[in-house]
């Protein structure tokens, strides 16, 4: 019976067009539902997308979740879409779409793929919802083409909101309020550029880290309303801070209200199970080649940087993608029509995406985790690639986790595995990633990583991370990394914030706040991080000594600086390195500072002398510190 429902519509034929082309990336504003009124009557408008329905009803908490009640018009365009208007529905009723396919009458009960709003966890229904927040991040807004681009300092903060930090005595998590104040303070105070959220997208089951997204378009519930995660998002703008999101766009689970089987079809999956089934995560692949489930994903791309003042995404699970052999045996895939193994509809929509998002909001960056040796991830569509503006150096990450295992006498025999990055560093946009992957499953905590007695440990955690922000690229520590965490990450727990009131832990956290402080303050660490000319060799051969040597480059020479980093335990003196030109050594940073926790071991001004070394007219005698990077400017 559809008595009750107003037949009514918010797209136009232009709409229906643009999304049958795959080429509607607003299409969030006119499927779902949208409290509106029509003749005088308020109410909501509900549309959704089901081609091989012959039935569609909105069935919720107004009509007792009666299938039937409130059945919805489908349009005569043959778009697939079902549409109408109940009166007297409104903000914060709870709805599914009950469907009745054509095939074989297979009826599901879904939650709205559009929704806003969804319940919390373990409840599945969607929430008829219209957001009422006031932005004040319009300074902020007018400012991100300048401070978050290729050529400024990017140190993120990868954080999993829900064991971040909880009320323990509560047993509960912190709200998006409370983080509002607790969270931004803490990325203030520590000097991130950016903070990145692990996916705050709705799913419904906890170990999978919000990897498994069931809503697309709606923040969890588990930490407040929509509004209140703009509140959020706005606190981190207002301390200049911006905004990464995990999105993923390369797979979602099987639950019953989910996307999966839809209107009784693979709607959203690809139908072929070699390209619609991802044998690693056991959950279901979006079909790339069909235009109206690329509406929905670029849509939903651009949802959370329009609606949300999102400042970029880093996109998961790229590589599963690209490939259509991924994590797939002799047998289990299909060639592409060239034969190869990419998946072209996949790169296609990719490709897609990222020009959609560069042309629509200035200042804005995605970012590709891809483990691949893709070509051009990072590379403009014009000239190939892909169109990221970003990619993750994972082979950065294990060759640097490799090589800080071993213990420090073997590391003379493995010079190559710590200097190999830089034969690369500048084929694509590297961010270099110690993430959340890296401190799970049994493969340790960062600091459990690191070889040696406790001070050895600690030690070799600063030079690493001393490493890593004097090489070229952006910046990405997980969580609980600045504390120097024990133990592995426990999604269902919170980080051992009482580890800071130990000096080690509190030491090692000082010396983050300072590298972060030193990647703003001097230009050669980020002016020229994607180039060549921003990183130069004094010496990486003294392999005997797991010595290297290298300079900075911004683009003026006088803000050159000279890195220098000492993978043993050894107190090296009169350590003589060759320099670009005359003038004095000033140290600006060394791990080995007392006030890390360190030895102690420093070197005061020093004059440089015009004896040529290492191939160049000047160099200096210096004394390196144990287990110690130490940073120099030239004055």
């Amino acid at each position: 019976m559809k008595q009750d429902v107003q037949l009514y519509s918010l797209f136009s034929d232009f709409d229906i067009s643009l999304f049958k082309a795959g080429k509607h990336f607003r299409i969030y504003e006119k499927l779902g539902s949208h409290i509106l009124e029509v003749n005088g009557k308020k109410g909501t408008y509900f549309a959704v997308w089901a081609p091989s329905a012959k039935e569609v009803s909105v069935v919720g908490d107004f009509n007792y979740w009666t299938a039937n009640e409130h059945s919805l018009f489908v349009r005569w365009d043959s778009s697939g879409i079902w549409e109408g208007f109940i009166p007297g529905v409104g903000k914060g009723s709870r709805y599914k779409y009950k469907i009745t396919s054509a095939i074989d009458n297979i009826q599901t009960e879904k939650a709205d793929p559009y929704a806003r709003k969804c319940e919390h966890p373990p409840a599945t229904a969607s929430i008829v919802w219209e957001d009422n927040y006031s932005w004040k991040d319009k300074k902020w807004l007018n400012s991100r083409k300048t401070k978050n681009t290729l050529y400024q300092p990017i140190s993120v903060y990868e954080v999993h909101l829900p064991s971040w930090k909880r009320k323990n005595e509560e047993n509960r998590y912190l709200s998006y309020v409370e983080m509002a104040d607790e969270l931004v303070n803490y990325v203030k105070e520590m000097g991130y550029t950016h903070v990145e959220f692990m996916p705050v997208m709705e799913y419904p089951y906890d170990p999978s880290w919000g990897y498994q997204v069931t809503g697309y378009y709606a923040p969890t519930s588990r930490f407040g309303t929509p509004d209140e995660f703009k509140y959020l998002v706005d606190a981190f703008h207002r301390k200049n801070i911006a905004v990464i999101m995990d999105w993923v766009p390369s797979h979602f689970p099987e639950d019953d209200h989910g996307l999966g089987r839809f209107d009784g079809s693979h709607l959203y999956e690809h139908p072929d199970h070699r390209k619609g089934y991802h044998p690693d995560w056991k959950s279901l692949i979006f079909n790339y080649g069909r235009n109206e489930v690329r509406s929905f994903l670029i849509s939903n791309a651009i949802f959370w940087i329009d609606q949300y003042h999102i400042d970029g995404l880093r996109v998961d699970a790229v590589a599963s993608m690209l490939y259509l052999d991924y994590s797939r045996e002799e047998g289990e895939w299909e060639p592409n029509i060239f034969g190869g193994n990419e998946n072209l509809e996949a790169i296609s929509f990719l490709k897609d995406l990222n020009m959609e998002i560069y042309q629509s909001f200035e200042g804005v960056q995605t970012i590709a985790e891809e483990s691949t040796a893709y070509h051009g991830v990072s590379k403009p569509i014009y000239l190939g690639g892909l169109g990221f503006g970003m990619k993750w150096m994972m082979g950065w990450m294990h060759d640097t986790l490799e090589y800080f295992k071993k213990d420090s006498i073997y590391r003379q025999y493995h010079q190559n595995d710590i200097s190999f990055s830089l034969t690369y560093a500048f084929s694509e946009n590297f961010t270099l990633p110690l993430s959340h992957d890296e401190v799970v499953y049994g493969k340790k905590s960062l600091l459990g990583r690191m070889p040696g007695d406790e001070w050895q440990r600690f030690a070799n955690l600063r030079i690493m991370y001393a490493y890593m922000y004097s090489h070229p690229g952006n910046k990405l520590l997980f969580m609980g990394a600045d504390i120097g965490q024990y133990e592995e990450w426990n999604y269902n727990g919170s980080l051992d914030w009482n580890l800071l009131d130990y000096p080690v832990h509190s030491g090692l956290n000082k010396l983050v706040k300072d590298l972060n402080s030193i990647y703003k303050k001097y230009p050669a660490l980020y002016e020229k991080q994607f180039s060549p000319d921003g990183f130069e060799w004094i010496s990486y051969d003294d392999s005997q000594n797991a010595i290297l040597c290298y300079l900075r480059k911004g683009r003026e020479s006088k803000n050159d600086l000279v890195i220098i980093c000492n993978f043993t335990p050894t107190v090296l003196n009169d350590y003589r390195i060759g320099v670009p030109r005359g003038g004095k050594l000033k140290e600006i940073l060394n791990t080995d500072h007392s006030k890390y926790e360190g030895s102690g071991v420093r070197n005061n001004k020093l004059t440089i002398q015009n004896q040529a070394f290492h191939g160049r007219d000047y160099s200096v005698a210096l004394t390196l510190p144990p287990l110690g990077a130490v940073f120099f400017s030239i004055e």
